[in-house]
């Protein structure tokens, strides 16, 4: 987790926003990357109401 540096966030209904975003801060916390939150009309699933993506740069 301590690789990731972006992260985009999307939600069916702004009303979760602040759920999902106190989520997002207590697994993200210490880390701090860019984040995106995104509204959108439909998911693949009906019942998926959150969908998270994570970019991480891993230094070899």
């Amino acid at each position: 987790m301590s690789d990731v540096v972006r992260t985009v966030v999307y939600v069916r209904d702004m009303a979760d926003a602040d759920g999902v975003a106190r989520g997002h801060l207590e697994r993200f916390d210490a880390i701090r990357p860019a984040s995106t939150l995104v509204q959108v009309t439909s998911m693949l699933r009906p019942w998926q109401k959150v969908q998270i993506e994570t970019y991480a740069k891993v230094v070899a």
